[in-house]
């Protein structure tokens, strides 16, 4: 290859890598040259990039960084060449810097300090700031406490003065779900194990946002092998879980999600956990006019038939069976193939009237004297011959 090709090339690859940095950005640099004003910074690209001395010096006004030394920069403006910043990188900004970033749209870094009327109060560098409450994240139900004491990026969306000025952070959220949409949807394809944050909690389950702004619906009988009557008492808006993809409608639009297929199912090893005759404590879920329906764990169900409750024909079976309370059970059989438990009640009873009978003579033949013989055993006791001598 030719020189002129060469010097054509590397102008190329100049030009493209400068092209591709924008307004926001945040960069690393080689200190270059150092002036009484500014600094020529090499961020890898044919342009200029420069940055005033002041942020490159201490709170003293004593310079910290020197030629050669390579530094992290947030990219304020490329109009006419790049013009850099150290303060906005580091979060922490000057007042000034603070409104350029403003004007600039540019992110800047905030802690959380409290939770206040409306929203939130927020340190960024030495100012504080006020961000609603509507704009710390994209979920729609919040714990303020869950914020608190974080540190995170945040745009400025209004800006009066230095100790007047309101922050975003969903703005910034938003704009990442946009540019990541199309990706995360292409990796969400059926049996795929994703990490989610719950984005809101329904009476039929919980819509999980798995990145990009893609949601999808965790229904509340995939929320695991247990039996769940109140979704919001299991998740809540925020958390974060893995969840597997069980099914994709790309017409619809529509993603359906699962917790229950991570986790074993207790019914593959029911036959050895609840042999046929062992009594077990369960807890009571609900009443129906043909039994009453026992937990024995997690996503183990039995039934108690009506005949097997020991309640009298006609008889209050919901009152005899509160929800909630727990009662012991014998197993009858097991079905894993139809996921069913026959327990009894009645059969509890009957072990325990067995056992009490046993234990009831068991005692008596202890406490009896010695038997006393009859009045025709004496007779014929008295009416043997003596012994011969």
């Amino acid at each position: 290859m030719s020189e002129p090709e060469e010097d054509f090339e590397a102008m190329f690859e100049a030009s493209q890598q400068a092209r591709r940095i924008e307004k926001g950005q945040t960069v690393e640099g080689t200190i270059v040259a150092i002036g009484p004003e500014v600094a020529l910074v090499d961020v890898g690209g044919k342009s200029e990039a420069v940055i005033e001395i002041e942020e490159l010096k201490d709170d003293g006004g004593k310079l910290e960084v020197a030629v050669g030394d390579r530094v992290r920069l947030t990219v304020v403006s490329t109009a006419g060449g790049l013009k850099l910043s150290r303060r906005l990188a580091l979060g922490a900004a000057t007042a000034r810097q603070l409104e350029d970033a403003f004007h600039a749209g540019l992110p800047v870094e905030g802690k959380v300090e409290r939770a206040i009327k409306g929203g939130f109060e927020v340190r960024i560098a030495r100012q504080r700031a006020f961000c609603p409450i509507s704009q710390i994240d994209i979920i729609r139900e919040i714990d303020p406490a869950r914020y608190e004491g974080r540190v995170f990026q945040f745009r400025i969306i209004e800006y009066k003065d230095n100790k007047n000025f309101v922050v975003s952070r969903r703005a910034l959220l938003e704009e990442e779900q946009r540019a990541n949409a199309a990706e995360v949807r292409r990796s969400i394809v059926e049996d795929a194990v994703m990490t989610g944050r719950v984005a809101s909690v329904r009476e039929f389950g919980a819509f999980v946002d798995l990145g990009g702004g893609v949601q999808g619906l965790l229904h509340v009988s995939e929320m695991g092998w247990a039996r769940v009557a109140d979704p919001s008492q299991v998740l809540r808006p925020g958390d974060e879980i893995t969840v597997k993809v069980v099914r994709v409608d790309a017409d619809k639009q529509k993603i359906s999600l699962s917790l229950k297929q991570l986790q074993d199912d207790p019914w593959s090893k029911a036959h050895d956990t609840y042999p046929t005759g062992r009594v077990f404590n369960g807890r009571v879920t609900r009443v129906a006019e043909f039994g009453a329906f026992v937990e024995l764990e997690p996503g183990i169900e039995g039934l108690v038939a009506l005949s097997e409750t020991s309640i009298a024909r006609g008889g209050d079976l919901r009152k005899a069976f509160p929800a909630g309370d727990t009662i012991e059970v014998m197993v009858l059989d097991v079905d894993v193939a139809t996921r069913r438990i026959r327990l009894s009640v009645t059969a509890v009873q009957q072990a325990h009237d067995s056992q009490e009978a046993r234990e009831y003579s068991e005692r008596t033949d202890a406490a009896s004297p010695p038997r006393v013989g009859s009045l025709g055993d004496k007779l014929r006791q008295a009416l043997k011959p003596p012994p011969e001598k």
